[in-house]
């Protein structure tokens, strides 16, 4: 299992949300990309880069944020937030993304999506499923949809997507465990897709159930933050 960093930004800067509520906003550092090298020299492989102010303004602001990551470490970054347009997704590559993540985009314009699929291939595009009592939300949380997330997620697997970001909504940020459950039960009904679990990690103990799940990647933002998990403790994973 690849435990994969969540550096999520807003003004620049490393913060963290609970349950993608902007009010909550606490700041971890102020140098995204020393905290990057510190993944990175712990043996870390990979980064989940988030763009909060770009997913409110719906086109990337953080990206000298993305570009110095990608230029200085070799950590191989998956980028989202704000992409939402042919010119986004361009930029997001060309500063150095390895994967692109999207969500709300696969919700609200499937055809878009789609493309992006067909155009850049589904090794370079994740799917980002965030659920909320197991049906679809988006906005960063603010609008549940009517879309259930199972249904979702294999329509676009049967499109060739592999990755998949799943965050169950209701425990993002709040260090309450992660819905091992809901990850175990979509592993059953697609067992080839890349399942990334993402929210409610506390624990080592939460990390060793996610891999003893199958989930192919576990994204860890809080725990680590709030020093529940050590770097040393990350890196074993990845061994």
């Amino acid at each position: 299992m690849y435990i994969i960093p969540a550096i999520d930004l807003i003004g620049g800067k490393c913060v963290r949300l609970s349950q993608g509520d902007y009010s909550s906003k606490k700041e971890y550092h102020d140098n995204p990309l020393e905290m990057a090298k510190r993944f990175e020299g712990a043996g870390i492989r990979r980064l989940h880069l988030v763009d909060l102010d770009g997913a409110k303004a719906k086109k990337i602001i953080n990206g000298d944020v993305l570009e110095s990551i990608c230029l200085e470490t070799s950590l191989k970054v998956d980028f989202g937030g704000g992409i939402q347009a042919n010119e986004e997704i361009e930029k997001a590559f060309a500063l150095g993304a390895k994967q692109v993540t999207g969500g709300s985009i696969a919700v609200k314009n499937p055809d878009l999506f789609k493309s992006w699929i067909k155009n850049y291939g589904a090794e370079k595009i994740i799917l980002g499923a965030d659920a909320k009592d197991r049906k679809i939300a988006v906005g960063g949380w603010e609008e549940t949809t009517k879309v259930d997330l199972i249904p979702f997620i294999k329509e676009y697997f049967d499109l060739g997507i592999r990755y998949v970001i799943c965050t169950d909504v209701a425990k993002d940020g709040l260090l309450q465990g992660p819905s091992i459950d809901l990850y175990r039960e979509i592993l059953q009904e697609i067992p080839d897709l890349k399942l990334i679990a993402s929210g409610g990690v506390s624990s080592v103990q939460d990390l060793e159930e996610l891999e003893k799940i199958g989930v192919y990647g576990t994204i860890v933002g809080k725990a680590y933050y709030e020093g529940r998990v050590t770097l040393e403790e990350l890196a074993g994973f990845n061994l």
